[in-house]
């Protein structure tokens, strides 16, 4: 795929209102819709599962299969997100989860069942590998928090400069030595960081190496809350679009719990090639 700008996003999460912005931005960016790249989780915690499928099916954005994704193409009992069998966020999911498979029609299914589970950009001479979760499992959560020898794990056996990763709802940018982890966050739900905003991502070329830029996007949230009410979905994942704060945090690790609703801030990386860090040293 061509050396130019990507705009990257993962879990819209049955979230229209947050899609249709992110196009819109997108479009406002000169960004069409064969540079953005989905990490995956179409639909989830809202309200709009069968439009925000066929909103992003429809515009040719590249997508690599989430978990919710697989498991709604399988018709699956549950969402396979990987929550511990007795905690809040799988009691939860049980809702929304048999909401959107209630509601998702035959073709979408057929579908989602054709997204890959990986796809590899070649960007600024770097390769880069987006899945969902890990290289080992589709529901894995890896965090800024989670060890770095998991993520060199996973780097390992996927055989490239840098994984594009998604599932954990949480935008970062990890470098790991020469290799990095980024992930660019959801448009479906805040970042547990007091804010309504969503997160997205951009990345650009340049001479010397990669420019990553985490973004953040403000969308009608009380119109995707006026869906998720009509749908019957649960009030606290309705109220979290608002208040930008998860209903529960049994997923995180400690460094993420303690930085429960702090606002983020856009972030500017630069993920400098090898070459370009010789000839700085030799300097």
């Amino acid at each position: 795929m061509l050396d130019r700008t990507w705009l990257l996003f993962g879990g819209p999460y049955g979230n229209l209102q947050a899609t249709q912005a992110l196009l819109a931005e997108a479009g406002s960016l000169g960004i069409s819709p064969d540079r953005m790249l989905c990490t995956g989780d179409l639909v989830a915690y809202c309200g709009d599962p069968v439009a925000t499928i066929d909103l992003i099916r429809e515009a040719g954005i590249p997508v690599v299969m989430g978990n919710c994704d697989e498991q709604l193409a399988a018709g699956a009992a549950d969402c396979g997100c990987g929550f511990d069998e007795d905690s809040a966020c799988a009691r939860l999911s049980a809702d929304w989860y048999a909401y959107a498979d209630s509601v998702v029609r035959p073709d979408q299914r057929a579908w989602l069942a054709t997204l890959p589970k990986r796809i590899d950009l070649e960007i600024g001479g770097r390769s880069l590998a987006a899945i969902h979760g890990s290289a080992h499992l589709i529901n894995a959560f890896v965090f800024a928090g989670t060890p770095v020898a998991a993520k060199e794990d996973s780097l390992d056996a996927l055989g490239c400069d840098g994984v594009i990763g998604g599932h954990c709802g949480l935008p970062f940018t990890e470098k790991l030595g020469h290799r990095l982890w980024h992930n660019p966050g959801v448009i479906g739900m805040p970042a547990n960081d007091g804010t309504a905003r969503v997160w997205f991502s951009l990345i650009t070329p340049g001479e010397d190496g990669l420019s990553i830029e985490h973004r953040a996007l403000r969308y009608d949230h009380e119109a995707a809350q006026a869906a998720m009410h009509r749908a019957g979905l649960p009030a606290c994942y309705r109220e979290a679009l608002a208040t930008g704060l998860w209903p529960n945090l049994d997923v995180l690790p400690q460094r993420e719990r303690d930085e429960t609703g702090i606002p983020l801030l856009a972030a500017q990386n630069f993920w400098r090639n090898r070459e370009a860090r010789r000839v700085s040293d030799a300097a």
